[in-house]
């Protein structure tokens, strides 16, 4: 499973993420929002073409899972043939859940009700994190177009057992197994 966040519109980093889910075999997309704009606050990026992003994400609409991001409206729904407006989505993955938002309104410091053992999957804030927080896992992969705080251009990969945040280079930059030891 490959995970997304933070697109912003630039076709040009959205193949480089999809070049690695060929890479790694990956059945699934998992993109945790802000897919087609780049948003206000955000410098125009390098390939900006959101209808390429919305034609090219289409090709692949029966492996996506998407969430919302704060850049994401009603009108990138339009050009999208696969749910992109849901604030929140879960997944249950060897019995536990892990949650998929962007970040936004559900984040580190504000959790959706978590068991010991689920996980917590965002974007948002543009930094890679793959860690254990009081028996949750956080997930963040990143950004594939804006990184922030100094990092790379990032992605994350779920192999069924660890889930790692990568560069495009194929450097693991956090790594988190899921089970907790």
């Amino acid at each position: 499973m490959l995970f997304i966040s933070d697109i912003h519109g630039s076709i040009t980093a959205l193949e480089k993420a999809l070049d690695w889910k060929a890479k790694l075999g990956c059945k699934s997309l998992v993109l945790l929002g802000d897919l087609l704009n780049h948003g206000p606050r955000n410098p125009i990026p390098e390939g900006y073409d959101p209808q390429a992003v919305a034609e090219r994400l289409n090709e692949m609409a029966d492996c996506i899972i998407a969430v919302r991001g704060n850049c994401d409206s009603e009108v990138d729904q339009m050009l999208c043939r696969f749910p992109i407006l849901a604030e929140y989505n879960w997944l249950i993955l060897d019995g536990r859940r892990l949650c998929l938002t962007h970040g936004h309104l559900m984040n580190p410091d504000n959790l959706p009700p978590l068991a010991a053992g689920d996980g917590f999957a965002y974007g948002h804030t543009h930094l890679p994190v793959a860690q254990w927080k009081e028996d949750v896992l956080h997930f963040n992969p990143g950004s594939i177009t804006i990184p922030k705080g100094g990092h790379v251009a990032s992605f994350g990969h779920f192999d069924g057992s660890e889930f790692r945040v990568m560069d495009f280079a194929g450097q693991t930059l956090a790594s988190a197994c899921w089970k907790r030891e």
